[in-house]
């Protein structure tokens, strides 16, 4: 909790200070031009980012693969878009090294293997839930009861319960 106090009280300082100094080297209206050109790049590398890892990840799903690597990078995918659309240049260079891919796989597999390491199922399809204790221990159990619809009297089947109304 403290670190994201931490954040949101450096990052607008930082970012002011470094607009007032790019704005005193290369004047107001060419650093509210580059703000805006990092937008309009910024939102464009995301669709073509955003679709690039959806297909990959619908292709992952159907061969019957988590896409746990496409979800994340999708999550990335989704902050870098948000800060390149905050107006900085700090938050522009984050948001850039999300959107740019071989950084956002480089991020999202450290998240990936920080995720595993600390024990947790990435995914929520695996059917353990999130207790790893049992995942080397055999088939998955499932435990009920069935009744078999052969074994129906006939005075239950459909086509016995017709009535006669003429």
């Amino acid at each position: 909790m403290r670190i994201l106090f931490l954040l949101f009280l450096i990052v607008p300082v930082l970012e002011m200070w470094l607009l007032i100094t790019i704005g005193q080297i290369i004047g107001a209206l060419p650093t509210i031009g580059l703000v805006l050109l990092t937008a309009v790049i910024g939102v464009n590398l995301l669709r073509a980012q955003g679709l690039s890892t959806l297909t990959r990840a619908q292709e992952r799903m159907a061969s019957g693969a988590i896409p746990a690597q496409e979800m994340i990078e999708g999550m990335a995918l989704a902050v870098g878009g948000a800060l390149l659309l905050t107006p900085g240049f700090a938050t522009d260079a984050f948001g850039f090294a999300c959107l740019i891919p071989a950084s956002r796989k480089w991020l999202a597999s450290k998240a990936l293997s920080g995720l595993l390491a600390n024990g947790h199922v990435v995914g929520g399809m695996s059917g353990q839930g999130t207790d790893n204790s049992n995942k080397n221990s055999g088939p998955v159990i499932i435990e009920g009861e069935y009744q078999d619809a052969s074994d129906e009297t006939p005075a239950l089947k459909p086509e016995n319960n017709f009535t006669d109304r003429s």
